[in-house]
């Protein structure tokens, strides 16, 4: 067996082999930075240990997707390059049961979940903007009678991307499709708790066709790795997701190195109002999901809920019914919704909130204990009569954890959703079209969903106000991100004007 390949047995009993090394120039090699043992939340035990990379790696990865955006892809025809991507996208489809596997047994995430929704929407991202690499043109301008203005929209080169640790392959497409469908190079960064998967889509990059350098695929810690990644000179652009205190060192690097172009998708803390005239069936199904998909470890979970007043008991009934419906286990069970949080600082962080919630007085109406005796889990943990001034309204926690207050009026319910530095996505559960509308318009958010939440696809742009960051993933408006605008003015002669 390979150096880089490490068996492993799943739960299940299917065994894998998973590749340990940095993908470089479409090669698995060995990294210079210390290994990192990679930990299954379930069960608290190491699945392998995996190679990082130092700066002298980082390096050669940039020079290598440099060196292969100068001399090969850029001129690459764009058809071509469609093509590669939905190669890519059906030997993901091939081998989506392994990538959820991974998934699965690398973060905790449910393996229904993982392939039914991570994979199946990630491969449907690689699809659709292997759709647009043909398509994106420039225009032609008017300007005077013996003068022609054209415009090209023109891959950046290299760009850096470091993803987190909670969706590991759905990140990575959200970054990988558009940059490699308008022609661009990657550096990709995996999280140090989730490497798997990714180098299991390393190797179908190279099984798919794509020349040496335009996949490069490599993990380390943020301190370093993500680092000397955002500092390098040749990257043009870096696309990020995670808190927003690593994207403010981001933006530090990039003004420190060459001004590289940034997109940003950072922290959340998302509001859910439910109006008097929802349905609140249909409102307390899709808060809870709204909050405890992926174990609440979500940017956009709606982890504060706004309720009228009039209504509050009666949600609370459905919203706590719809909550013990989840079921919490192992991630391989074909019934589990919820299995463990990533790590035991993140176990550690969630608690430490249950415990300053009712040191601020709020109501620990649900959960706040782990689950069973083994693994991060924790159980769905609900707050009410929260103030919108505790640290429970306002921070983070990233868990499955929410907090519920009550409100009077709209305008007050609006006041207390904009009362937060962030502003990624928001939601309302309403009858009125008037009131959607209202609400949608004024909630200072990049998405806002109406009598539904945490509903994506590849067609939608998603990012953020406010400290939640800037740009957008998916749909046409994604494409700008990884493309710079050029404009050619010829001066024609000899046109006897």
């Amino acid at each position: 067996m390979s150096a880089d390949l490490h068996p492993i047995t799943l739960p299940n009993g299917k065994k894998l082999e998973v590749h340990t090394h940095l993908f470089i120039n479409n090669e698995f090699v060995p990294g210079h930075g210390p290994l990192i043992e990679t930990i299954n939340p379930a069960t608290e035990e190491v699945i392998c240990s995996v190679h990082s990379a130092d700066e002298s790696d980082v390096n050669a990865a940039v020079e290598a997707a440099n060196k292969c955006f100068n001399d090969v892809w850029r001129k690459v025809a764009p058809a071509e390059k469609g093509r590669l991507v939905n190669k890519l996208a059906d030997l993901m489809e091939r081998d989506k049961e392994e990538l959820a596997a991974l998934d699965a047994l690398d973060n905790g995430k449910a393996y229904t979940v993982a392939r039914d929704i991570d994979i199946t929407e990630s491969i449907g991202c690689f699809r659709y903007f292997a759709g647009w690499a043909d398509k994106i043109h420039g225009k032609t301008i008017d300007t005077v009678a013996d003068r022609w203005c054209y415009t090209r929209h023109e891959a950046l080169g290299v760009v850096g991307a470091v993803i987190p640790w909670n969706y590991p392959i759905m990140m990575a497409a959200w970054k990988f499709a558009p940059a490699l469908a308008t022609g661009n190079c990657v550096v990709m960064k995996t999280s140090e708790l989730t490497p798997l998967s990714m180098l299991k889509f390393a190797a179908l990059s190279k099984e798919a066709g794509f020349p040496a350098g335009v996949v490069n695929i490599i993990t380390g810690y943020g301190q370093t790795t993500g680092n000397f990644l955002a500092n390098h000179k040749m990257v043009s652009k870096m696309a990020f997701t995670g808190s927003t205190g690593t994207g403010r060192k981001i933006m530090e690097s990039s003004s420190a190195s060459n001004l590289k172009k940034l997109q940003l998708e950072l922290g959340g803390k998302s509001a859910q109002i439910v109006c008097a005239d929802a349905d609140l069936e249909n409102a307390a199904v899709m808060a809870c999901g709204g909050i405890f998909n992926n174990h609440g470890q979500s940017c956009n979970a709606g982890s504060r809920i706004l309720v009228h007043s009039s209504v509050f008991d009666k949600f609370m009934e459905l919203f706590v019914k719809a909550t013990d419906d989840i079921v919490l286990g192992c991630p391989f069970a074909e019934d589990t919704f919820q299995g463990p949080q990533i790590s035991k600082a993140q176990f550690d962080k969630i608690l430490n909130y249950v415990k300053i919630g009712q040191e601020e007085g709020a109501t620990l109406y649900k959960g706040g204990k782990r689950w069973g005796d083994k693994g991060y889990f924790i159980e769905p943990t609900i707050f009410t009569n929260c103030k919108n001034s505790m640290r429970i309204m306002q921070e983070e926690v990233f868990g499955p954890f929410v907090g519920i207050a009550t409100f009077e009026t709209i305008d007050e319910a609006i006041a207390i959703a904009n009362d937060s530095t962030y502003g990624l996505a928001g939601g309302v559960y309403t009858s009125s079209v008037d009131t959607a509308i209202r609400v949608s318009n004024e909630i200072k958010a990049g998405t806002v969903w109406v009598n539904t939440y945490d509903i994506f696809d590849q067609s939608t742009p998603f990012g953020g106000y406010k400290q939640s960051g800037f740009g957008k993933e998916l749909g046409k408006y994604a494409l700008q991100e990884y493309t710079q605008v050029k404009v050619v003015k010829f001066q024609l002669l000899n046109t006897g004007l």
